[in-house]
Order: C-alpha cells, then sequence, then structure tokens
C-alpha cells in the first residue's frame, strides 16, 4: 500500500481537462458522455454552445476527483457527514 496519490497531479490534484469537446467527452463517464454530444451537437455557435462546453467541462473535471461518486452518493444518503464550525460572529471577524 502506497501513500502516493493514483493517477497523475499529485495531492489534492487532478488530471486537467482542455476545454475542447473532445477532451471533455473523453473525460465524462459514457452516459453522460451521450447526453453531452447531444447536446453540443444541437447547441448554436455561441453563447449557446459555450454555455454547454463550460457546463460539461466542469463536469468532466469534477468526475476527476477520486471518490467523487461515492462521496456525493454519502452525503445524499446522510452517511459519513462532517460537522461544520458554528459561523463566527462579527466580533470574531
Amino acid at each position: 500500500m502506497s501513500a502516493q496519490p493514483e493517477g497523475p497531479g499529485g495531492a489534492g490534484r487532478v488530471r486537467p481537462v482542455p476545454r475542447t469537446i473532445k477532451a471533455i467527452g473523453e473525460a465524462l463517464t459514457r452516459e453522460k458522455r451521450a447526453r453531452f454530444y447531444g447536446e453540443v451537437l444541437t447547441a448554436e455557435q455561441g453563447s449557446e454552445l459555450d454555455g454547454v462546453l463550460e457546463r460539461w467541462w466542469l463536469d468532466a473535471v469534477l468526475d476527476q476527483v477520486p471518490g467523487r461518486r461515492r462521496r456525493y452518493a454519502d452525503g445524499v444518503a446522510g452517511r459519513n457527514l462532517v460537522p461544520l464550525p458554528e459561523p463566527r460572529g462579527e466580533s470574531e471577524r
């Protein structure tokens, strides 16, 4: 067993995903990839296509985070929750 992080990038880093249609599509899961290409192929050039690429690029980057699916499922199910610290009052800022 090793303390080294899995994959390139080092601790706390994810594999970079270039903001291209090809790179985004390759970084997504199979089921997400199909939806992504469906949106890309029907989006009009300009702000609509830019919005589709931005939204799916962010999803592709987050999909690279190790354990994301498990942590998301745990959060939805209310498992392994970590309490947040109390908000600081005005006098503590």
